[in-house]
């Protein structure tokens, strides 16, 4: 069996409009979500995390990550900087029977998408939001094949408990 989590960033700032998109950094409210998120997960970490290399997506990860307690691996992917569902695929069948339980972090619309795609249900991923997918697999490279996922839950921080 293999897991997918699938968190888009945190709430982004958009005070300087000047930065590039890639280089917008995390506002307030977005460090609170991540944090937020991290928590949550406490008890279901993932074995590894593969993020986009957007300066919001790294810093919801690092936010992430503390509140979390995960110290596994966390591999950088360029490409998943406003991509679509199959740079993802790409990447979760590029890693064969590692990761069993893997989270890729990144934008919309490639993450909604990535989720209809492989669920073939449409749901909304508000900043912060998690989605965890199972699929009957014993390595990633099946996912090729269209292997099927069942949408197990999905987690927007407005729902989370600020415990």
């Amino acid at each position: 069996m293999r897991t997918l989590l699938i968190l888009r960033h945190a709430k982004s700032s958009w005070d300087d409009p000047d930065i590039d998109d890639y280089d917008r950094p995390l506002n307030k409210r977005g460090r609170k979500e991540a944090k937020a998120v991290g928590k949550r997960m406490r008890a279901r970490l993932p074995d590894l995390v593969l993020t986009s290399t957007a300066v919001r997506a790294r810093e919801t990860v690092a936010l992430w990550q503390r509140a979390a307690g995960y110290q596994g691996p966390i591999e950088e992917r360029r490409e998943f900087y406003l991509a679509g569902p199959e740079r993802y695929l790409e990447a979760l069948a590029g890693l064969a029977a590692r990761g069993a339980t893997t989270m890729v972090v990144g934008h919309n619309p490639g993450l909604e998408e990535l989720v209809q795609r492989l669920t073939g249900r449409s749901e909304p991923l508000p900043t912060a939001a998690l989605a965890e997918l199972e699929f009957g697999l014993d390595s990633w490279d099946h996912l090729a094949r269209g292997a099927p996922a069942r949408l197990v839950e999905v987690w927007r921080v407005k729902e989370l408990n600020d415990d």
